[in-house]
């Protein structure tokens, strides 16, 4: 199955939340959420994607539910765009309201994407599958020196939050990157008959 085969799938479900499949891909910082999000939303034909780092903040690393479904999940789930304030890591404050389509496919990416409070509005729940040690350590490596101590901090807080809330167990894909590109496998939360696995590969096919 290509990744256009895997986005014609998630065309295909029934909405999850107004009218929109919200499709959620979590797993460990560092784990390539952000990448694969990207490709999958391009092969869905430019969706739109709302990552969580806009959400959070460095005063609620995990505290985001209340304003995400406030500003998100309540309008998509009128049919309406959603307006949330995405957060400047930098300036340490929330920026101008930013739109987000009320699409047929809505992707949300981002540590937590799957926590408790938002499953009952996924279509689908995908995991990327990288172990947490494996994770940090290319996320600390992609953020340099500088963002040591934030790392140090943040490694904390996931643990304590997957602790408590984990996402893995509920996920119905889980998708494993490979040197060749990435391969996608029924999750622990997939019912019995999932369907074969999911390959996709980077080469000179018309997979990615």
């Amino acid at each position: 199955m290509t990744i256009h085969d895997l986005a014609a799938r998630l065309r295909g479900l029934p909405p999850s939340l107004g009218p929109v499949r919200l499709i959620a891909v979590d797993g460990h910082a560092g784990s390539g959420k952000s990448t694969f999000a990207g490709r999958l939303a391009h092969a869905l034909g430019g969706a739109p994607v709302l990552h969580l780092d806009d959400i959070a903040s460095h005063e609620q690393l995990f505290a985001w539910t209340g304003r995400l479904l406030t500003q998100v999940i309540e309008p998509l789930a009128r049919g309406e765009d959603a307006l949330y304030a995405p957060y400047d890591w930098r300036a340490r404050a929330f920026g101008a309201p930013r739109r987000l389509p009320a699409a047929p496919v809505v992707l949300i990416e981002g540590v937590g994407a799957g926590r408790r409070a938002l499953r009952p509005h996924l279509a689908r729940l995908l995991w990327m599958e990288l172990p947490r040690q494996e994770s940090w350590a290319r996320g600390r490596r992609r953020d340099g020196a500088e963002q040591q101590e934030f790392w140090d901090g943040w490694t904390a807080a996931e643990r304590a939050h997957f602790a408590a809330d984990p996402s893995r167990p509920h996920a119905d894909l889980l998708v494993l990157q490979r040197p060749e590109g990435y391969e996608v496998l029924p999750g622990p939360g997939a019912p019995p008959a999932a369907g074969p696995d999911v390959t996709q590969g980077d080469g000179p096919s018309p997979m990615w």
